[in-house]
């Protein structure tokens, strides 16, 4: 009878071990999705980041031009030729990060 109680109570151990280990190996994978989850929203929080300079740089530079063309004709012109010079800028950039 004791080796029958010794029997089911090691049996009994044996099977919270197993639920621990499957519990264990749930909580890595997780851990592991989190991981790469943050890694990923590092990466896209870095780009946007930067897109948000280049704004920003663009929005200077239309300022400076208006400071210094004033609001004459030329003035449109300059702004959309050096628009599409910062997005011809942008492109290359962007080319070269990929």
């Amino acid at each position: 009878m004791a080796k029958e109680k010794q029997l089911q109570q090691l049996q009994s151990i044996e099977d919270k071990v197993r639920k621990l280990l499957s519990k264990h190996d749930d909580v890595l994978h997780k851990l592991v999705a989190a991981q790469e989850e943050i890694k990923s929203l590092e990466a896209l929080l870095e780009e946007r980041e930067q897109q948000i300079k280049n704004f920003q740089n663009q929005e200077n530079i239309v300022k400076i031009v208006d400071a210094i063309a004033g609001n004459t004709a030329n003035s449109t012109e300059l702004k959309l030729k050096l628009n599409e010079y910062i997005r011809e800028i942008d492109k290359c950039i962007a080319y070269l990060r990929d």
